[in-house]
C-alpha cells in the first residue's frame, strides 16, 4: 500500500493546516469543502480542488474525513456524491471527525462492505497545534492500513497511537475529552473562588503551575478558548457510559459547568452546514 495522494474533507481550522502540512510533506493533496473561502485558503498552499466527495475519492489513496457533526460525517461518506460513490479500490477512508465509538464501528461496517479499509483518527491539542504541526493522533482500525498512512499522519502529528481495533482512536479521544473538559471545569471554578476571595488569580496561577494542580489546560489557558464542541463531547461520554450501564457522575456535572462557562463567554452552539 502505498500512500501518494491524499484528500481532505472540511478544510476548516483543523482541516486546513493538515491540508499544508501534507502538501508541504510532499503529498499530492486534494480538497473539500462547502466554504468556497476555505478553499481559497489552502490554494496557495498547491492543495488542488475537488467538486464533490466522490471526485476528492476517485483521486486518492486516502481520503481524511474532518467535518463536525455525526450527520456530516455520514453524508460525506454516503450520501449523494459522497466518497463511497466515487471512490477507487484500495481507498483508506481515515475519520478525523470525533463521533461515538459505536458510531464509528457502524459507519466502518457499511464502508467495508463495498471494500474500503476505514480508519478513525482523531486528533487532539487543538486548533494551534494543527498549525504547528504539533497535533496528537489516537488511531484504531486495520494495523497494516495505518502503518501505511504513518507518512501522510506525520506531516501534521508528531505524537502519534495505535491504539487498537476500529473505534479505539474514538475511546481514546472520548477519555482525553472526558479528563480536558474536567480539567478546565476545575481551573474555572477554582479561579472563581479565588476572585471572590480577593486573590490575584495572576499571581495564583503562576504558583499553581508549580504545584501538585498543574495540569495542560491551565498552561495554555483553555477556558479562554471557543469551546464549540464542548457539550457535543460530553455528551457521546454520557451516552457511551450509559450504553456501557457504567456511572460516571462528574461527567453530568462537568457538562453543566462546561455550559456556563460558555453562556458567560457569550459563546452559543455550533451548527451544521
Amino acid at each position: 500500500m502505498n500512500i501518494k495522494t491524499v484528500g481532505v474533507i472540511g478544510l476548516g481550522k483543523m482541516g486546513g493546516p493538515l491540508a499544508r502540512h501534507l502538501a508541504s510533506g510532499g503529498f499530492q493533496v486534494v480538497g473539500y469543502d462547502l466554504a468556497e473561502a476555505a478553499i481559497n485558503a489552502v490554494a496557495d498552499a498547491g492543495v488542488t480542488t475537488a467538486n464533490s466527495c466522490a471526485d476528492l475519492a476517485s483521486r486518492c489513496d486516502l481520503a481524511i474525513v474532518g467535518v463536525g457533526f455525526d450527520s456530516e460525517v455520514e453524508e460525506t461518506i454516503f450520501g449523494e456524491g459522497g466518497i463511497l460513490t466515487g471512490a477507487k479500490e484500495g481507498l483508506v477512508l481515515a475519520v478525523a471527525s470525533t463521533i461515538a465509538p459505536g458510531k464509528m464501528k457502524d459507519i466502518a461496517r457499511r464502508a467495508e462492505t463495498k471494500g474500503f479499509l476505514v480508519l478513525d483518527i482523531p486528533m487532539c491539542r487543538g486548533e494551534q497545534a494543527a498549525i504547528d504541526g504539533d497535533l496528537l493522533l489516537l488511531g484504531g482500525g486495520d494495523r497494516t492500513a495505518f502503518e501505511a498512512c504513518i507518512p501522510a499522519f506525520k506531516t501534521f502529528a508528531n505524537d502519534i497511537y495505535y491504539l487498537g481495533d476500529l473505534g479505539a482512536g474514538q475511546v481514546g479521544k472520548m477519555v482525553n475529552n472526558l479528563i480536558l473538559w474536567s480539567c478546565i471545569s476545575a481551573n474555572y471554578e477554582g479561579m472563581a473562588l479565588a476572585r471572590s476571595l480577593n486573590v490575584d488569580t495572576e499571581t495564583l496561577r503562576e504558583a499553581l503551575l508549580d504545584s501538585s494542580a498543574r495540569n495542560w489546560a491551565m498552561e495554555v489557558r483553555a477556558e479562554t478558548w471557543e469551546l464549540p464542541w464542548a457539550e457535543k463531547d460530553m455528551s457521546i461520554v454520557l451516552k457511551e457510559a450509559d450504553e456501557a450501564r457504567l456511572s460516571l457522575p462528574l461527567c453530568g456535572s462537568v457538562k453543566e459547568v462546561i455550559k456556563g462557562i460558555k453562556i458567560n463567554l457569550g459563546q452559543g452552539m455550533p451548527h451544521e452546514r
